[in-house]
C-alpha cells in the first residue's frame, strides 16, 4: 500500500521519469561469489493472488518480457490465500538463487504481521527480500448494481444513516482496498460491513451481480470497461490526480479523505539470502521491461504507473509502507470495517 497523498513523499521508488540507466546485455547474468550465472534455468514466477486480477495480468506480461529478455523460461504459479501470505510463505521457504519469485503488493510483508502477530521487533525483511518495484496501481471506489446513491457523499451518508447496510468488498483482508475502506469508515464515522474476498477476480464477478454495494478495486482496463458500460458507477479514485479515463470522478483526497487516498506498489520479491548480485541483475531486468514494449504498454493503458529504482530503493518503500502501517494498527484504523 502506498499513499498518493502525505506519504508520497517518503517512497524513494522512482517512476519510469526517472530511468536509471540500466545494464547492457553483456551484464544480463548476475556472478554470485560461488561463480554460478543468473539465471541458469526456469523462472518461476509466484503470482501471491487468485488469476483474473490486474496482478496476474501484469505478472504473466512480465514473465514473457523476462523470458524473452533473459533467454530462460519465465513461468507464472498463482498461489492466492490469506492476503498474500500464502504465496509470500512459499516463496520464503525456496531455495535463494533468483529461480523462484514473488510478484505482489507490499501488504504482505507491510500490513498481514501486523494483524496476526504485531511484535515492536517483527522485521518485515527476515524471510523475504525485494528485489524490484515494477507499478504503482491506483484504487478505484466504485458503486455496484446494488448501490442506489448517486456519488461518494451519498454513500457516506447512506452508511451514517443505516449503520452496517452499506457492504464494502475488498479483495482480501490486510489488502490496500481493506485499508481504503476502513480509512475511509473511520474518518467519516460510518459503520461499514467490510466483505473480505479471496482475489480481484471473485471480487469483481459477486459485484456486477450486486451481491454487496460497494468495493475497492484496482484500476484495470477491464474495470474501467463495466464503468463505461455503466454496469458499474466509479465513485472516488486513490491516485495523485483525477485519472484521465475518469476525469469527473474526484480523488479521495478531493473528497476530504488523505488518509484513504492510497495506491497499491507490486513487485518483484525473492527468499531472503539471494545474493546481492542476482537481486540486482532480476531488477536491471525489470526495469529493461518497464521502458517500451508489451508491459509499458499494457500499463499505460490501464492508468497504471511503471516503478522503477534500485534494490534499496524498493526496501525502503518497504520499510516506510511497514513503519506506517504499524502507526494505522495501533491507531484502530482496521476497526471501523467489519468482516462477517
Amino acid at each position: 500500500m502506498t499513499a498518493a497523498g502525505p506519504r508520497a513523499a517518503r517512497r524513494r521508488v522512482l517512476l519510469a521519469a526517472a530511468v536509471l540507466p540500466l545494464a547492457g546485455a553483456g551484464a544480463r547474468a548476475a556472478a554470485p561469489a560461488d561463480g554460478r550465472a543468473w539465471p541458469t534455468r526456469a523462472i518461476r514466477m509466484v503470482v501471491v493472488y487468485p488469476p483474473g486480477g490486474v496482478s496476474d495480468t501484469i505478472a504473466r506480461i512480465l514473465a514473457e518480457a523476462l523470458s524473452r529478455d533473459l533467454g530462460v523460461p519465465a513461468w507464472v504459479e498463482n498461489k492466492g490465500g490469506a492476503g498474500g501470505s500464502v504465496g509470500m510463505e512459499t516463496v520464503a521457504r525456496a531455495a535463494p538463487d533468483g529461480h523462484t519469485l514473488a510478484f505482489s503488493a507490499l501488504t504482505p510483508l507491510t500490513l498481514n504481521p501486523l494483524l496476526s502477530r504485531p511484535s515492536a521487533d517483527h522485521d518485515p525483511l527476515r524471510e523475504i527480500a525485494p528485489v524490484a518495484a515494477v507499478m504503482r496501481t491506483p484504487v478505484l471506489v466504485a458503486g455496484t448494481p446494488a448501490f442506489t446513491g448517486r456519488d461518494f457523499a451519498g454513500l457516506v451518508d447512506e452508511a451514517r444513516r443505516r449503520p452496517g447496510a452499506i457492504r464494502w468488498a475488498s479483495s482480501g483482508v490486510a489488502t490496500t482496498g481493506h485499508m481504503v475502506m476502513a480509512q475511509v469508515a473511520a474518518a467519516s464515522g460510518a459503520r461499514i460491513t467490510h466483505i473480505p474476498y479471496h482475489g480481484g477476480g471473485p471480487q469483481l464477478n459477486d459485484a456486477l451481480s450486486g451481491r454487496f454495494e460497494v468495493l475497492s478495486t484496482n484500476v484495470a482496463a477491464l474495470q474501467l470497461d463495466y464503468v463505461r458500460m455503466g454496469r458499474l458507477k466509479a465513485l472516488a479514485v486513490g491516485a495523485p490526480a483525477r485519472l484521465g479515463a475518469l476525469a469527473e470522478v474526484p480523488t479521495l483526497e478531493e473528497l476530504g479523505y488523505p488518509q484513504a487516498n492510497l495506491m497499491s506498489l507490486f513487485g518483484l520479491f525473492a527468499p531472503a539470502g539471494t545474493p546481492l548480485p542476482v537481486q540486482e541483475s532480476i531488477n536491471a531486468a525489470v526495469r529493461r521491461a518497464l521502458v517500451g514494449g508489451p508491459l509499458a504498454a499494457r500499463l499505460e493503458s490501464a492508468y497504471n504507473l511503471p516503478a522503477m529504482g534500485s534494490v534499496e530503493d524498493f526496501r525502503a518503500a518497504v520499510r516506510d509502507d511497514y513503519e506506517a502501517n504499524r502507526r494505522l494498527v495501533r491507531a484502530g484504523a482496521l476497526g471501523s470495517g467489519q468482516a462477517p
